[in-house]
């Protein structure tokens, strides 16, 4: 039986776990790859060798870290009923009563106080706006968003394109409609690869029925994950085949990293339909060597593309 907050032996911290790699746990910092999205404008607006710019998305990457953490450690203040019926959500501090609620609500205002300071720093009204929507929209979904079958995928979604967003504020470029469009649609995505593992874990009895899970079905998200694979494939390759793209970059060679992206996608169907093994985007890619692969390889065929081709033939 979990004892109440306030009961004696609530804030006893497991023997092998310290209070820090608790704290460090509830932080969740393996999810720090999704912020990543902030360099995307830096990346494909040719200012990966500016250190002004590099510098504000890594400023504007590290408020989104800690704005997330918060994020994460509400949502976990939320639901840590719910969680406690997962096979493996029950382990998180909360939860497991590692941490108490007092403690996590403390973490979450020093972690919003970090982001805080940091877009300070930036001073970026911008930016500010966007981390503000990004809190709020997070904020709705864990308060009742989440509970309604795919407006909650649509926050996750818009999310990550808040991130790109932030990043083409701080560096003073403006992310295209094709990144843009791209972003939500992967989101999409990933998504409903989650949302088809937490139904697999149901079916299985391994938890009980969470109302997140209200209006899906294993075949509805099924078939929308083979949908959204497939527009983010045609999609990204009509962005690399697009004039107004070939004339921006100078190169027709863009195409070519077509190949890395539909491996890649493949590859996380194969995870998902197959494997069943989705349940945590973050940690497939960390994982998987195949994902890691297409990843490395995409970013080097584009990076060849962008700068190493451009500088050869201005």
């Amino acid at each position: 039986m979990v004892r109440p907050p306030g009961e004696a032996g609530w804030s006893a911290m497991p023997k092998t776990t310290s209070r820090t790699a608790a704290y460090l746990k509830l932080a969740r910092p393996h999810q720090y790859v999704k912020n990543a999205f902030v360099f995307l404008p830096l990346f494909f607006g040719w200012k990966l060798t500016d250190p002004a710019a590099l510098w504000s998305a890594c400023l504007a990457f590290a408020a989104f870290c800690l704005a997330a953490s918060a994020v994460y450690v509400i949502n976990d203040l939320k639901d840590v009923e719910e969680d406690r019926a997962h096979p493996t959500k029950r382990n998180r501090p909360l939860a497991s009563g590692a941490l108490t609620p007092a403690q996590g609500l403390r973490f979450a205002g020093a972690l919003l106080g970090g982001a805080s300071v940091l877009t300070l720093v930036l001073g970026s009204s911008g930016f500010a706006v966007i981390l503000a929507g990004y809190l709020v929209i997070n904020a709705l979904y864990s308060f009742g968003l989440k509970h309604k079958a795919l407006i909650d995928l649509a926050c996750i979604a818009v999310g990550f394109v808040l991130r790109v967003f932030a990043g083409g504020v701080v560096t003073a470029v403006t992310p295209s409609h094709w990144i843009v469009l791209m972003t939500f649609l992967l989101a999409l995505f990933l998504g409903f690869a989650k949302r088809r593992d937490d139904l697999l874990l149901s079916a299985a009895g391994c938890e009980k029925t969470r109302r997140s899970l209200d209006g899906y079905n294993l075949e509805f998200v099924s078939a929308s994950m083979i949908i959204m694979a497939a527009v983010v494939i045609v999609s990204y390759i009509l962005y690399t085949l697009s004039p107004e793209v070939i004339a921006k970059h100078g190169s027709d060679k863009l195409y070519l990293t077509a190949i890395f992206v539909i491996l890649g996608v493949l590859r996380y169907l194969q995870i998902t339909l197959v494997e069943c093994k989705s349940g945590s985007p973050t940690l497939v890619l960390l994982r998987d060597g195949f994902i890691q692969a297409s990843l490395g390889l995409w970013i080097v065929s584009f990076y060849l593309i962008l700068y190493v081709e451009r500088v050869r033939n201005p």
